[in-house]
């Protein structure tokens, strides 16, 4: 039986298939290269897929689980058909890594229709990435917390965008550990897998979430449980 996780109103207005961010735009094109968007990769596929990771170890992506899936063959991909690139920006990166296997959430259903907690992968890279990771938070966020979502938005696939100025406006956190949350970031298809920064002390960025929605006014995002992030047998 699937667990439902029941969310505010607001929240329903947000769907898997929505392809326009916001009509208040606030999406700015932001530098692949610096800190902290030199972290943030785009995750292409054999079959045509694209999508936003970000880069949690030297050899670590965190991106969302969907992006794996193949519809033609009802199966998840193989890490040989996975791409990872950082430093992104029209037709030229910095840094090309092959995915040796990859971990999905336990319980992630590929048919589900609703957006999910399960729906995250971790990417193990065949080579480490010679740049600063960001930190997975250690606790979960709240709501009202200033966050910024960076992502390679399908209507611009070829730059790296990010909306600075957003928040969170609803944190549901379930049985396993992890969070759904709803924010107002602005973001597309694309920037599935995106993070969702938040700054720390110092003046550092640190990773909340993971978007795995797009809709025109909201956004979904989800925070694994951090044990669940190495405890699976790998594909």
């Amino acid at each position: 039986m699937k667990l439902c996780v029941c969310f505010g109103l607001t929240l329903l207005a947000a769907i898997w298939s929505a392809a326009a961010a916001s009509a208040d735009d606030r999406r700015v094109v932001v530098d692949p290269n610096t800190p902290p968007w030199n972290a943030v990769a785009k995750v292409q596929t054999n079959i045509g897929t694209k999508c936003t990771g970000v880069l949690i170890g030297a050899a670590v992506v965190l991106t969302a689980a969907h992006c794996l899936y193949n519809p033609r063959t009802q199966a998840m991909l193989q890490p040989v058909s996975l791409h990872v690139l950082f430093g992104f920006e029209r037709d030229t990166y910095r840094w090309h890594r092959l995915v040796a296997r990859f971990v999905i959430g336990r319980g992630f259903d590929p048919v589900w229709p609703r957006p999910q907690h399960w729906d995250w992968a971790r990417l193990e890279l065949s080579e480490a990435v010679p740049e600063p990771p960001l930190p997975v938070a250690s606790k979960q966020p709240s709501g009202g917390m200033e966050v910024a979502l960076a992502g390679y938005n399908q209507d611009r696939s070829e730059l790296l965008m990010a909306d600075l100025h957003c928040h969170l406006r609803d944190v549901v956190t379930v049985s396993d550990g992890s969070a759904m949350i709803e924010h107002d970031c602005g973001g597309t298809r694309g920037t599935s897998g995106g993070p969702l920064l938040a700054r720390q002390g110092g003046g550092g960025w640190v990773v909340v979430g993971i978007n795995i929605a797009a809709g025109p006014n909201d956004n979904i995002a989800l925070a694994p449980p951090l044990d669940e992030l190495s405890d699976h047998p790998p594909h």
